[in-house]
């Protein structure tokens, strides 16, 4: 199998992956694909009453992704909709629409078009075992519930919105397990994927520990 230029990112909610992402993507100048957001947008707009291809349809013309430093900003209609994707409720309802085959069928073209040939960093839970399997790079990137819990309440905090310890640790719990033994794409490293685990690590040592795998496959 031919490898192409994408670095694959998988692992469990809230492990680091969306920062670690941005970083790559701005040290190499690489095109960035968040496909966890793709799929929030998806529960965002799963209210429309439409088939799974005509939503995707509906992403295609509608949604522009924006990389900054810092975020990946998703503009719908001209309308800056990333604050409501990252709400919890938002985040189970692509859970559980993540688990459906057309839905993921739907969605499978418009990942792949995220790679124009020069550059990709991929992130998601199956980037390296289903949708881009001839990455050049593969990484699983994991760490305890606790660590991630305590990563995803200071997120919703600087969000603005309340949350409870006790039960997002409970929820990543629960999510971890419905994501890991689904039968369609569930979370597990790739044969070749580089597994880190980030709990005792902070992000510019795992983009550290990054930087020298990548070295190794792209320079």
């Amino acid at each position: 199998m031919k490898k192409i230029n994408v670095i694959t990112i998988d692992g469990p909610s809230a492990s680091g992956k969306g920062a670690l992402a941005r970083g790559i993507a701005n040290s190499m100048g690489f095109n960035i694909l968040d496909s966890g957001v793709l799929y929030r947008l998806y529960a965002y707009l799963s209210n429309m009453n439409k088939s799974s291809d005509e939503i995707a349809t509906q992403i295609q013309k509608h949604a522009v992704f924006k990389k900054s430093k810092e975020k990946l900003s998703v503009i719908y209609k001209n309308n800056d909709v990333s604050s409501e994707l990252r709400s919890e409720i938002i985040a189970k309802s692509a859970s559980d629409h993540s688990s459906k085959k057309e839905v993921r069928d739907a969605l499978f073209n418009i990942q792949r078009s995220f790679y124009n040939g020069n550059g990709l960093v991929a992130d998601g839970r199956d980037m390296g075992t289903v949708v881009f399997k001839d990455a050049k790079l593969k990484i699983f990137l994991t760490a305890s519930p606790k660590e991630r819990a305590k990563r995803r309440y200071i997120e919703l905090q600087n969000l603005g919105q309340e949350v409870n310890m006790p039960a997002l640790i409970a929820d990543i719990e629960k999510r971890d397990i419905k994501d890991s033994s689904r039968e369609l794409s569930p979370l597990l490293p790739a044969e070749d994927a580089h597994i880190i685990d980030s709990s005792d690590m902070t992000l510019d040592e795992v983009f550290s520990f990054t930087e020298n795998l990548i070295k190794k496959e792209f320079i």
